[in-house]
């Protein structure tokens, strides 16, 4: 009975821990932060997919007066009018140590495209995501925040 315990016991820690978020990586849940505002807008869910970190939103976070389900009325192409919960935001990022580069990051409230790399910031804890044009000098940087 006590074997039967611990390993149990031994599974719980080991799937548990296989589940946690990883620190040096960018991959799992994020609460992006409105760097004009300073409120919460949205979860995103950032995945990699053959050594490509990929974003989508997870959830939005509405006042009560606004859709709380947005079309992406401003997307061009196959994005245009379709919901913003569930839409692939991020892609092409591609790790190199704390940075991601080389990707690609969608606004949804105004369906521009721009340029992006982010960088893991207080021991994974933080995600500073810059949108640039041209040259990351010409752009904005968000933090985002672990959720996992």
């Amino acid at each position: 009975m006590i074997k039967k315990i611990a390993l149990a016991l031994a599974l719980v820690l080991h799937f548990s821990a296989a589940f946690a978020a990883d620190p040096l990586s960018a991959v799992g849940l994020w609460k992006t932060i409105d760097d004009k505002t300073g409120k919460a807008r949205s979860l995103v869910r950032l995945t990699e997919v053959n050594g490509e970190l990929r974003g989508s939103v997870e959830k939005l976070f509405r006042e009560p007066g606004e859709e709380q389900n947005p079309l992406c009325d401003k997307c061009p192409d196959d994005k245009k009018d379709k919901p913003v919960i569930g839409m692939n935001i991020l892609s092409g990022m591609k790790a190199d140590g704390d940075h991601y580069e080389g990707g690609h990051i969608l606004d949804p409230n105004n369906g521009k495209t721009y340029k992006c790399k982010m960088e893991l910031d207080d021991k994974g804890k933080k995600l500073k995501v810059r949108g640039y044009i041209g040259v990351p000098m010409l752009g904005r940087t968000q933090v985002w925040l672990r959720e996992e």
